[in-house]
């Protein structure tokens, strides 16, 4: 996968292990894996504000559908998007 200072690769196989040792040595849930991190740090990008086309290319998706079911955004981003929306709406308002 990735080359090493030894001209080795590093393999998928080898860094999915020593997740899932690490993993088990901090006592952390089974289910973490490292797809998981993948979903973790598209809804990072999301939330700290990147173009949604940024993220769909930084994850070498097709299409904009697949990004975002990756997506799991926390409830205060939603929150906060969801308060920007209702200004922006109330500043259309005529006085």
């Amino acid at each position: 996968m990735w080359p090493t200072e030894r001209q080795s690769r590093v393999s998928l196989a080898y860094i999915d292990r020593r997740f899932t040792a690490i993993r088990r040595e901090l006592d952390l849930d089974p289910a973490l894996t490292l797809h998981c991190l993948r979903h973790s740090y598209v809804t990072h990008l999301i939330e700290y504000g990147n173009a949604d086309r940024f993220v769909q290319e930084q994850v070498g998706h097709m299409y904009a559908s697949t990004t975002a079911i990756y997506t799991s955004v926390s409830g205060d981003f939603k929150n906060r998007i969801l308060a920007d929306a209702i200004r922006r709406f109330n500043s259309l308002e005529a006085p």
